[in-house]
């Protein structure tokens, strides 16, 4: 192949209880990223969007993991990529991720896929690395693999799929810019244990809830002690939204990522579209712009179009 297009989806992180460990793929919004074969050694970028991404190879996230492939590889040509953009920089829905993985599996694919799914998230890894000063892979990994995924370790890098029942994630970003390197600042250097045990209790729950499909053991889980309550500092409304979206039926729901975009996860379509409504409503009688997106979680990770 001398030119491939993939799409690569949106995701959630953290999943409130699963900090840098737990993830989900949604269906919308996503990222197109083509990729063509240059004769020209290393990397070109082209974006196709407004958001003033940089198209230094060395200073654009998908530039640098495409890099790393291209040094695994060592192929006698190199590549232009262009990226379309959806998914908004700064969004906390893994925008970032989306691009670094999106560069990797299409290369993959155009070399006969000779890198696992595990591999290629160890060389998206490196855009990661660029975008925020941390090797995590909690939305490499469900924007590459599908689905919900749990990191259990980034060095060395284990990903494990799990089992999950149809869930459908209601996404409200409200239109300001949260850097991820500037909400990790803010995460406490000390954590009490008793914080730390309710942490990791309600994250065996959760897996347990996706795995037998227990909606109501989803929805206890949903808990986090330990970062949530500091960023949410960040975010305009942030408890408004939240409440808002469990009196309208959410199982539960918190902060995407480092945000600023919050999920709620209902166990219907129209429970989702009816929790989308009441939390647009928080927002709307403010001057704060935000786009809201209602998605069932994707079994599908990066794909060809």
């Amino acid at each position: 192949m001398d030119q491939i297009t993939v799409r690569a989806p949106a995701t959630v992180s953290n999943v409130v209880c699963g900090f840098d460990c737990l993830g989900f793929a949604l269906t919308d919004p996503y990222d197109l990223i083509t990729l063509r074969k240059s004769t020209r050694h290393g990397v070109t970028v082209l974006h196709l969007d407004n958001f003033g991404l940089p198209t230094d190879p060395t200073k654009n996230v998908a530039g640098v993991a495409l890099q790393a492939f291209l040094d695994r590889t060592g192929p006698d040509h190199g590549f232009e990529i262009e990226i379309t953009k959806h998914i908004k920089p700064g969004s906390g829905i893994g925008s970032s991720a989306a691009s670094a993985a999106g560069a990797v599996v299409g290369a993959n694919i155009m070399f006969g896929e000779p890198f696992s799914k595990t591999e290629l998230a160890e060389l998206a890894m490196a855009g990661e690395m660029l975008a925020s000063g941390s090797r995590h892979a909690d939305n490499l990994a469900p924007c590459i693999y599908g689905g919900f995924v749990l990191v259990r370790s980034s060095d060395p890098l284990d990903i494990v799929e799990l089992t999950f029942p149809s869930l459908f994630a209601t996404i409200i970003h409200p239109q300001i810019e949260i850097k991820t390197s500037q909400a990790r600042a803010l995460l406490p250097s000390h954590v009490p244990l008793s914080d730390a045990v309710r942490n990791w209790s309600n994250l065996g729950a959760f897996v347990a809830g996706l795995a037998s499909g227990d909606h109501a053991l989803l929805g206890r889980s949903m808990v986090d002690t330990i970062i949530e309550p500091v960023r949410s500092s960040l975010i305009p409304r942030c408890d408004e939204v939240k409440a808002a979206g469990l009196a309208a039926g959410a199982l539960g729901g918190g902060i995407s990522g480092s945000g600023p975009s919050m999920f709620m996860l209902s166990s219907s379509r129209q429970i989702a579209d009816t929790v989308a409504s009441a939390i647009g409503n928080v927002y709307s009688g403010t001057e704060l712009d935000f786009n809201i997106y209602v998605s069932e979680i994707s079994s599908e990770g990066v794909r060809l179009v």
